[in-house]
């Protein structure tokens, strides 16, 4: 009896450590837990941390960041199944902890997007199944990391054209299903399924749909003119390499003209900013510097301006003006040292060709050091 005790102690013990899940079963290779069906849509946590063998299928999960954290945990995991579930995008590193995953099945979604680096990790993966999804553009980078893959599942996707630009060493392929359009955009997936060796699995039903023809042919024996789509990609280069040349020398023009640095006040050099390529900027620039200059002038010659506006005055002479000239001239001709008082013919003479000064048409002299003021206490 106290064996038997000491037995259930232990396994409660065991359970309360290893918290395991109904559908979960042990043993001494593996862990297998099946949560199928179950209306999730978060992957569990409460598995067991050393499960290799994870069934997640006909659920709701969609693989966001809380379930990348969980299936990182699950380092000894070695086949994944989360086919049927509602994935959309499939974000970079996803899956980057499981090193030791052989088979990643996850079909029967609505994936379209799939990021460069989404396999990130999967080094020892040999089994990759992305059919029955939405993916209408896929580069072959996004497999570059995979270099133990040997099956590739692309059955059933929206792919018209699929670039090979690092060649993959695969053994099985699926493409059937998707609206392959045989043009120069398929030359080089052509190339590589004959150059490679790699089994098409249903090739026959691996056609074109573009151009619609009667009788369709097998991508693989489709007659795409290899000399039409080299032209074709010459000129396309030619345009691209004139391109980037003329970027190249626009570019280059605004260097040589736009300052690079200034000079400060501690000699160092500061980067000016880039002037943009806006003629809305220079001439609100060329604006702001014209209203600036303006204002600066007009306030320094305003004053200057008010100045011989207050002192230009007009204002009629008089007969008693010109009296009152006779006799200040006459009294400066008394008091002058240089001119003879008994010279009386000289003086009449002089007197005669002042007094003979007539004014202008308008009968005005124009005078602005007359002294109004003085005049008009005066004549007062």
């Amino acid at each position: 009896l106290n064996m038997k005790l000491s037995w259930l102690v232990i396994l409660a013990g065991t359970l309360f450590l290893n918290p395991v899940t109904a559908d979960c079963n042990s043993t001494s290779q593996m862990v297998t837990c099946k949560e199928s069906g179950k209306n999730l849509s978060n992957i569990p946590t409460n598995l067991f941390q050393n499960v290799t063998n994870l069934s997640l299928k006909n659920n709701k999960i969609t693989l966001k960041d809380s379930d990348k954290d969980i299936l990182q945990s699950f380092i000894n995991l070695t086949e994944l199944y989360l086919n049927e579930n509602m994935i959309t995008v499939l974000y970079n590193n996803s899956f980057c902890n499981l090193t030791k995953l052989v088979i990643l099945d996850i079909s029967n979604n609505q994936i379209s997007t799939v990021h460069k680096a989404a396999f990130a990790g999967l080094n020892q993966l040999l089994v990759l199944n992305l059919s029955y999804n939405m993916i209408t553009q896929l580069d072959s980078d996004v497999f570059t990391s995979l270099n133990s893959l040997t099956v590739l599942n692309l059955h059933y996707n929206l792919l018209k054209y699929f670039h090979i630009k690092s060649p993959l060493k695969l053994i099985k392929i699926v493409l059937a299903g998707n609206p392959w359009t045989c043009s120069c955009d398929l030359l080089d997936l052509q190339i590589w399924l004959t150059a490679s060796g790699v089994t098409i699995e249903n090739e026959n039903n691996t056609t074109c749909t573009f151009p619609n023809t009667k009788e369709r042919f097998p991508i693989q024996m489709a007659a795409i003119p290899i000399a039409d789509c080299k032209t074709e990609r010459d000129s396309l280069e030619n345009t691209v390499s004139s391109t980037s040349a003329i970027k190249v020398r626009r570019s280059a023009l605004l260097t040589t003209l736009t300052p690079k640095n200034i000079t400060g006040n501690n000699g160092t050099h500061a980067e000016l900013p880039r002037l943009g390529k806006s003629w809305t900027f220079l001439a609100g620039v060329l604006g702001f510097v014209l209203s600036t200059t303006l204002l600066i002038f007009t306030a320094i010659k305003c004053p200057t301006w008010y100045e011989h506006l207050v002192s230009y005055r007009h204002r009629r002479l008089e007969e008693r003006d010109s009296e009152m000239f006779e006799q200040e001239f006459s009294a400066d001709m008394s008091s002058s040292p240089t001119v003879s008082v008994t010279d009386n013919e000289d003086a009449t003479v002089i007197f005669e060709k002042i007094h003979a000064f007539v004014p202008g048409e308008d009968g005005f002299i124009e005078d602005k050091y007359i002294d109004i003021d003085t005049y008009e206490s005066e004549e007062s």
